[in-house]
């Protein structure tokens, strides 16, 4: 026997897309509002329609005793069915519409009805407070059935009651008339209805475009895993609304922009300030791949606009790579120069074995004290005028980079640099990127020559100038070299370039300062960097010297490798 297959259950409940779900509330709600202000109209109306009924049985009655003639008829005449009441209130009743005009005196005695049978009869209510002077309306039975009632005393001609007039309006007609209407009100909640449903059906077709037809299920599913992805990711994720407005920051972000969530809601001009990195973010600097610097590192940035008119923009920390690129680009120099060191090493132990076996050993002697003493003065010279370790270890490694190269790296006989600068990295970025560029435009070219002058220019401004005795660079260019990714030399390691010039420039203008380019007496290029914030105040400086422990040489050199520069662009 064949399994019996399992039974399916009937599942009812709220359909999965969003779009059903909201146009099935919003339908339900419509719905709800038209029942309920249907109620609520009906409710009162019956209420209003006897209001009516007796308010206008209540001006006939007070029409009909507004006749002089009607009283006087009363007191001279008896309750007959053809007396002149009878006639005149009979008259009243159809052109009214009336069910009914009773005139009576003040004993409660008919002098007119409908039925004839009643006139010269006791009124069946009580008609005490009409004869009292009051006016009197209320939905009462009577011998003709339920009606609205109006009653009024009726005076003579000198204001005394004499009667009382009461006018009588059928109950059956005021509750035809409220039947009467509900299809009408029916009609109209139904449109409304419908109106409603095709504004629900309307608002429900845009959730659903908006929402791509999804489930509420799949919307927090997704939000789960954006959540998950956004703050797992080693990316800045920084998105912005339609306004330039900023609506989300990942972890990553916070970290690299250092800022909090206190910027949600800000423009990027409020949340970090006028600078480049505002300018890529904004999308006021195009391009992909934009390089831009954030304190101390420096990113790549890439923005993409979204449909609804905002954009996300992503930022990647190449600080890192860039140094380990540049690390990497050093490693290879100091090899290449190295390699040629082994040759001149050899040639020189060849010349020194030669002076050796000819017996020539004065001349030995001072041949290898002048080989010793070059590497020792130019140390020398580089520690005397520049106090800050890093900087003269980064200068005597170049120097040493440069001599291998065939290039004579000097220092100004002007250079006087003390050991107060706020930030040391910093100045070794400028000076590491500019040495190098400068070194790599004069490499191969005859008398090749690369002077550097770095001194205090008060107490507190650094001034450098870096000159070359290269080609030079032309005044058309000279801004065009400061643009990210520009480049003439083919791609180092790390695969980019065009990073250093520019990160010079923002070093300086980080500090305040300003980067210019001119040309010396006699050819090549020189730049000038002004630095006007760079240097602590000299009292503090000796009061921090008695507290900070030094720095030994090998520590620095070791900095100094690890010191970001890069190549010019030329």
């Amino acid at each position: 026997m064949s399994p019996t297959p399992p039974t399916r259950r009937l599942r009812f409940g709220l359909p999965r897309r969003v779009f059903a779900q909201v146009l099935l509330m919003q339908v339900a709600i419509a719905a709800g509002v038209a029942v309920l202000a249907t109620g609520l109209f009906l409710a009162p109306l019956s209420d209003q329609l006897d209001d009516q009924a007796m308010r206008r049985a209540l001006a006939i009655a007070q029409t009909t005793a507004a006749q002089p003639s009607i009283a006087e008829d009363l007191r001279h005449s008896r309750p007959t069915v053809d007396g002149p009441v009878q006639r005149e209130a009979e008259r009243i009743r159809r052109a009214s519409g009336a069910e009914y005009v009773v005139i009576m005196n003040k004993e409660g005695v008919r002098w007119s009805h409908t039925d004839p049978g009643e006139v010269g009869r006791i009124v069946s209510t009580d008609p005490s407070e009409a004869l009292a002077g009051h006016d009197v309306m209320g939905i009462d039975s009577g011998t003709l059935g339920r009606s609205a009632r109006g009653k009024v005393p009726l005076r003579d001609a000198q204001g005394d009651i004499v009667g009382a007039v009461s006018v009588g309006i059928e109950y059956d007609s005021v509750r035809a008339r409220l039947i009467h209407a509900i299809p009408g009100l029916f009609a109209y909640a139904g449109g409304a209805l419908a109106v409603g449903a095709l504004a629900a059906y309307l608002i429900s077709r845009r959730v659903q475009r908006q929402t791509r037809d999804l489930a509420f299920s799949d919307i927090s599913g997704l939000l789960s895993e954006r959540e998950a992805m956004l703050h797992g990711i080693r990316e800045g994720v920084v998105a912005l609304d339609r306004s330039g407005r900023i609506r989300l920051l990942n972890d990553e972000a916070h970290r690299l922009l250092g800022i909090g969530d206190e910027v949600i809601g800000q423009s990027l001009d409020d949340a970090l300030g006028p600078g480049r990195t505002t300018d890529v973010l904004a999308g006021r600097a195009t391009g992909t791949d934009l390089v831009t610097v954030r304190g101390q590192r420096v990113l790549i940035a890439n923005r993409m606009p979204t449909d609804d008119g905002g954009a996300v923009a992503t930022l990647r920390d190449r600080t890192e790579l860039e140094q380990l690129g540049r690390e990497l680009d050093s490693t290879r120099g100091l090899i290449d120069a190295l390699r040629a060191q082994d040759h001149e090493h050899a040639n020189r132990m060849h010349t020194l074995l030669g002076l050796l076996e000819l017996e020539m050993f004065d001349d030995a002697v001072e041949f290898v004290g002048e080989v010793v003493g070059d590497h020792r003065a130019t140390a020398e010279q580089v520690t005397e005028k520049v106090h800050d370790p890093l900087l003269a270890a980064l200068l005597v490694g170049k120097a040493t980079v440069a001599a291998e190269r065939g290039v004579a790296l000097w220092i100004s006989d002007r250079t006087l640099l003390p050991d107060r600068l706020i930030d040391p990295r910093g100045l070794v970025t400028i000076v590491g990127n500019l040495v190098d560029n400068a070194v790599d435009a004069v490499a191969g070219t005859p008398h090749a020559r690369v002077e550097v002058d770095v001194r205090a220019a008060d107490d507190r401004t650094v001034e450098l100038r870096v000159r070359d005795t290269g080609p030079g660079i032309p005044a058309a260019r000279r801004e065009l070299i400061f643009t990210e990714g520009w480049s003439t030399k083919k791609l180092p390691s790390h695969g980019k370039r065009g990073i250093g010039l520019p990160l010079v420039r923002r070093l300086a203008e980080r500090q305040g300062g300003s980067v210019h380019i001119g040309e010396p007496d006699g050819g090549g290029a020189e730049f000038t960097v002004f630095l006007p914030e760079a240097l602590t105040d000299p009292g503090l400086a000796q009061e921090a010297t008695t507290e900070t422990p030094m720095t030994t040489t090998a520590d620095t050199a070791a900095d100094a490798m690890a010191t970001p520069t890069k190549e010019d662009p030329r």
